[in-house]
């Protein structure tokens, strides 16, 4: 009688620790999946805009030019500067335009000049309704 007992008094222990099986069977699974379908996803081609490489020059470019005091000014073509404020200036880059919307318009400023007064001419041009809108880039230093 001592001996069963004994076994009676005994309580069952709930087992703490986790079992790893379950987890290790669905990693190898994934990484099955993953080694068949590797091959068969395409690699794409990134393809990176670069400066410099137009394929021909355009007729006519209109350059806003913000300077350091603030000031805008609109040169086509490389010829004389005119100057401008900022409230006229989608009105004058549209007139310069003569209808044409393909015309460039290419903003240049000094590296002093606030990027406040950049962003400001950018907002404009947009606001005008002018699609072709770039920076200068100066390749270099």
């Amino acid at each position: 009688m001592p001996a069963v007992a004994s076994r009676g008094s005994h309580r069952r222990r709930a087992v703490s620790e986790i079992n790893m099986v379950p987890f290790i069977d669905v990693m190898l699974v994934l990484l099955i999946i993953f080694m068949v379908s590797a091959p068969l996803i395409p690699s794409g081609l990134v393809e990176l805009p670069s400066v410099g490489k137009a394929a021909q020059k355009p007729d006519k470019v209109i350059e806003v030019i913000v300077g350091t005091d603030e000031r805008i000014r609109l040169r086509v073509d490389g010829g004389e500067p005119t100057p401008t404020t900022m409230k006229q200036l989608g009105e004058k880059v549209k007139q310069l335009q003569a209808g044409n919307a393909q015309v460039p318009v290419v903003i240049s400023a000094d590296k002093n000049v606030k990027y406040e007064q950049v962003v400001q001419a950018m907002d404009r041009l947009q606001k005008s309704q002018i699609a072709r809108v770039g920076l200068a880039v100066r390749q270099g230093n």
